[in-house]
């Protein structure tokens, strides 16, 4: 039997999961948990996320889920499985289907903990989280037997620092965001149950054995669509009218890893006089500056976290608000999902502006694992090089600042596939969105490098024309 228990933080996952695994002899595997083990045991894959880590930034989707994928290789198949907290996106939910389907041992429920927006925030304002093991307390709900030191191991109980109500309302809307479609998607397969979270933890507990109990003698009942269709509230907010919103040439730059988005980004800039907005940049340019984002982000990743997406939307929120970006700007890196397509939605909403449209740059595969397994790093200002296509001046070392170069541990042939295959089952969805929407237009991202420029720049102009017509109409 396995099973998922997702829900926003602080509906009581971390409440319920030890005793239904008691219960139920079921194993349990929490993403945030399994991060820190990686970490602290330096695992390769570990070692990995932390290099991202050191280098001030995000460790991408793929290598939570090759983490998950390592964790079920080496679980015996004859234990039931409980996934606390995952997935959290349709396309983290397509990957487990296809993971489970390979071992035999496919999901047979999605437990929704549903807890109303306000009762969570609640919850969340008296949460208290052990410094050492981080297990979660409430001085209300959930208290220790000695205030301010944890049970489990006698470490030191801190609120966390995103635990405040502005922040619990920016993580709950992105939890809306995401939930909406994979409670859609699990609707659809027949494996949805909605258990109603409120409640003194003892009925909760009991409404959720009580499911697992039915599940386990094979009468479990699951929400229909139509059924969930009322519960499904996710925070959808559609692009102002064009004349409501302000003229700027405001671009997305799609692409997989090595597709030359980057170098195309930067020369559509020096072209155009519009700012490069990389979220890679951006995330090490808060850190670096100690902002009260990235400080906000240093708790998490020191408490060995990954960061979450509500942070991430609010450095890129905060970075399009400046005044550089008022004639447009082209934005590299995000969005990456379905998910942060609706957030900048939202945020372009907030600052009355719209998208001009968007660039995808197309590169096969193959062609993609040849130019990474040959691209080298400034350690110091992060510039990128390619030992056949755009060498150094000097062997090893930075033509811009004189660091050294390297190769990422993740340039390799094995692990480019394994991102390729991420980074495709995220962004096909999102291709199809932005297609639908009549923004996208492809860019064959294979030959020469002035020629591809150029196509870039000509399309603009195709996006700028379009967008004088909608507003001449309106």
């Amino acid at each position: 039997m396995n099973i998922a228990l997702i829900g926003p933080s602080g509906v009581g996952k971390g409440t319920h999961v030890p005793a239904l695994c008691t219960q139920f002899k079921l194993q349990h595997v929490a993403t945030g948990e399994l991060f820190r083990q990686h970490l602290t045991t330096r695992s390769a894959l570990g070692l990995l996320a932390r290099k991202y880590m050191e280098q001030g930034e995000l460790v991408p989707d793929e290598v939570v889920d090759a983490m998950i994928e390592e964790w079920c290789e080496q679980h015996p198949p004859e234990q039931g499985i409980l996934f606390d907290g995952f997935p959290r996106t349709t396309e983290q939910a397509r990957f487990l289907d296809g993971l489970l389907e390979q071992h035999h041992q496919p999901l047979d429920a999605v437990i929704y903990l549903r807890v109303p927006d306000q009762e969570v925030m609640q919850r969340l304002s008296g949460r208290l989280v052990c410094k050492n093991c981080q297990t979660s307390w409430h001085h209300i709900l959930h208290p220790p037997a000695v205030y301010g030191v944890c049970d489990q191991c006698g470490g030191e109980l801190r609120r966390r620092p995103d635990d405040i109500p502005a922040l619990i309302a920016t993580r709950l809307r992105v939890f809306h965001r995401t939930s909406a479609p994979l409670l859609e998607y699990y609707a659809g397969t027949g494996k949805l149950a909605i258990v109603n979270g409120e409640g003194s933890p003892e009925e909760v507990g009991t409404r959720l054995a009580d499911f697992v109990t039915t599940l386990e003698l094979g009468r479990a009942k699951f929400v229909t669509r139509k059924q969930a269709e009322p519960i499904i509230a996710a925070e959808r907010t559609t692009q102002l009218p064009v004349h409501l919103s302000r003229t700027s040439l405001d671009l997305v730059l799609l692409g997989g890893p090595g597709s030359g988005k980057g170098t195309q980004a930067e020369r559509i800039c020096a072209e155009l006089k519009l700012p490069h907005i990389a979220t890679g940049d951006l995330f090490r340019d808060n850190l670096r500056e100690n902002t009260e984002l990235g400080q906000l982000a240093r708790t998490y990743m020191d408490r060995g976290e990954l960061v979450p997406d509500d942070v991430t939307e609010a450095m890129v929120e905060e970075r399009l608000s400046r005044p550089d970006t008022n004639d447009g700007y082209v934005l590299d890196g995000f969005p990456r999902t379905l998910a942060q397509a609706s957030a900048l939605m939202d945020m372009q909403a907030r600052l009355h502006r719209r998208l001009a449209g968007v660039l995808y740059i197309k590169v096969s595969d193959e062609a993609i694992v040849s130019r990474l397994s040959g691209r080298l790093i400034c350690r110091q200002c992060q510039a990128p090089y390619h030992a056949q296509f755009k060498p150094p001046h000097n062997a090893g070392v930075c033509d811009t600042c004189g660091g050294e170069l390297y190769q990422r541990a993740d340039d390799n042939p094995n692990t480019v596939r394994a991102r390729l295959v991420t980074f495709h089952r995220q962004t096909e969805p999102l291709i199809d969105y932005y297609r639908r929407a009549e923004l996208i237009h492809e860019i064959n991202g294979e030959g020469n490098l002035e020629g591809i420029s150029q196509n870039c720049l000509d399309a603009i102009k195709t996006f700028t024309l379009q967008h004088k017509k909608h507003r001449a109409k309106v």
